[in-house]
């Protein structure tokens, strides 16, 4: 291999340079965004550890004054799943893992199972599996916002509500930590109240009116956790898939560089061979 064979190495080791600080760049701003968004998570967690126990306080204290649909349910067969993927990729298994347990918990119930898709990768592999959404939300912020839970949330009550589904799941990659996710799918209405204790306090104006309101604020409290988990767990496997693209780009790089070198040197060992011999021939 000569010249010609010395030139396309050198593409190929630009081509390679290039690439690696496009994986380098992209795992820098996750992991900027992976802790900006970790830091949202902590603050909502702590308001929903607040609000949680007087919604289960005000759910033991609705179930012995009668039945309420936010604990009682309905008499719908359908049952409708929030699916949350990502809106950009390069983000390893993220999504493929999110979707293969939304099919693990619906398998032979399709025909009962209601979908609402938040995030524009997660459409393709629907399709895959002939589900079609009734709603999709995309362009979800990298820090969700509660005016975007309030939205998802507006459309889940709207249709459990309505009767149209009995409940209401999330299936999402729950963040554990920057090494450590699992996909999840949990159940927020009906609300279980078995855990609520009943404390002796004065409901004013209404029972009916506090809790529906203190519903309303935890269960939008709760989505935009989950959007702030989820986004964590994106980032974080970006994180990762990005490292290890530029590690393998410099494993690429290293082997790209030996071979050039092998080729020149031999490039070289050869013309002085020639050199030598045009002078002995010449003696």
């Amino acid at each position: 291999m000569g010249a010609a064979g010395l030139l396309e190495i050198k593409k190929r080791i630009k081509s390679v340079e290039n690439t690696r600080k496009i994986t380098n760049a992209m795992g820098l701003v996750a992991t900027s965004k992976l802790r900006k968004t970790k830091n949202e998570l902590a603050v909502n967690n702590k308001f929903i550890d607040i609000t949680e126990p007087v919604v289960r306080n005000l759910a033991t204290t609705a179930g012995e004054e009668g039945s309420n649909v936010y604990f009682e349910g309905n008499d719908s067969q359908n049952k409708l799943y929030v699916v949350i993927t990502s809106d950009s990729g390069l983000c390893g298994g993220f999504n493929s893992s999110v979707v293969s347990k939304l099919v693990s918990e619906i398998k032979d119930k399709k025909d009962t199972a209601k979908i609402v898709l938040v995030g524009s990768k997660g459409l393709g592999y629907l399709k895959r599996i002939k589900i079609e959404p009734v709603g999709e939300y995309v362009g979800i912020e990298d820090v969700p916002t509660v005016s975007e839970a309030k939205e998802i949330f507006d459309k889940a009550l709207e249709m459990y509500l309505n009767g149209d589904v009995s409940e209401v799941n999330i299936v999402y990659s729950d963040f554990i930590s920057s090494v450590k996710q699992e996909t999840k799918s949990i159940k927020i209405l009906p609300i279980s109240k078995s855990e609520g204790t009943t404390g002796s306090f004065l409901i004013e104006p209404d029972l009916d009116i506090v809790l529906e309101d203190a519903l309303n604020i935890y269960l939008k409290g709760k989505i935009r956790s989950i959007l702030l988990s989820s986004k964590c767990s994106e980032q974080s496997t970006r994180m990762t898939a990005m490292d290890g693209a530029t590690k393998n780009a410099d494993d690429l790089l290293d082997k790209l560089k030996l071979k050039f070198n092998r080729i020149r040197q031999g490039a070289i060992t050869q013309e002085i061979s020639e050199i030598v011999g045009g002078a002995a021939a010449q003696n």
